[in-house]
């Protein structure tokens, strides 16, 4: 093994970015500060937003394909934040906020509920997993969300739980990670799992141990701690209602699957 993970950085006080500035901050649960100049939108799921300062808009971004998020517990559309000023985001969980830079061409493949946002010059699409270890997150799996730089240089932020590792697998090396150890993989990875048979003896039983198994060359992230496939609401009541804003959104079922219908540009 030519490789060791490396610990990301856990504060980021004088961030650049396209159009904004940014810091990183907090030991807990970190939050993300941003200082946007008006050039270019800042996108994340509605319910990470902190706060903001009021003339920075915030405006739907809908989501191809949101009917199906729906079905899965997925939020059905992103949100935009446009104009200068200041907003900040953090998720509700303790754990590590840092950025990954991306290239004109670039593309990430992103563990669902690890994105907290992203500049307005990637675009974001996402797919399903499926297979063995999927059932350790529900019959339907999981999504990975997938962000492609179209111009320039974008910037993409992620939360992971615990403390965040890189590795930078050259091509033909393999890692093995428990399936809910891993935040992202670029677009370059192999990926595939593995399932090793556990024995106990005769008059014993049995299990399996499953890894997800990465094969270079590209970056491949990991956090200490565990993904259990979280819930988070859906659109349901996040337009208004009793939940109090987009961040206190609560409900779904029939009426976020109706609202998906409305904003979903795609299937």
């Amino acid at each position: 093994m030519t490789y060791r993970p490396r610990l990301l950085p856990t504060s980021e006080p004088n961030g650049q970015g396209p159009g904004l500035a940014y810091r990183i901050e907090g030991e807990l649960t970190p939050t993300l500060h941003l200082v946007m100049n008006g050039q270019l939108p800042v996108f994340f799921e509605h319910h990470v937003i902190l706060w903001k300062q009021p003339q920075v808009d915030v405006v739907l971004r809908p989501l191809r394909g949101g009917f199906k998020r729906v079905i899965a517990g997925m939020p059905i559309f992103m949100t935009e934040a446009r104009g200068a000023g200041e907003i900040a985001f953090s998720r509700d969980n303790p754990g590590q906020i840092f950025t990954l830079p991306l290239q004109a061409g670039n593309s990430i493949l992103v563990r669902e509920h690890q994105f907290l946002a992203a500049t307005g010059n990637l675009d974001f699409s996402f797919q399903r997993a499926g297979g063995f270890g999927s059932m350790l997150f529900g019959s339907q799996g999981f999504f990975i969300d997938q962000f492609t730089c179209t111009d320039g240089q974008g910037l993409l932020w992620l939360h992971a739980h615990g403390n965040a590792f890189e590795v930078d697998l050259a091509a033909g090396e393999v890692i093995d990670v428990e399936p809910g150890s891993w935040v992202y993989r670029e677009a370059s990875v192999g990926y595939s799992q593995q399932v090793f048979g556990l024995k106990t003896g005769i008059l014993g039983g049995g299990g399996n141990l499953v890894f997800n198994r990465f094969t270079g060359p590209g970056r491949v992230g990991l956090q200490s701690g565990y993904f259990s496939g979280e819930a988070y609401p859906v659109a349901g009541a996040a337009v208004g209602g009793a939940g109090g804003g987009l961040r206190g959104a609560a409900g779904g079922g029939l009426l976020g699957g109706l609202l998906g219908n409305v904003l979903d540009s795609g299937n």
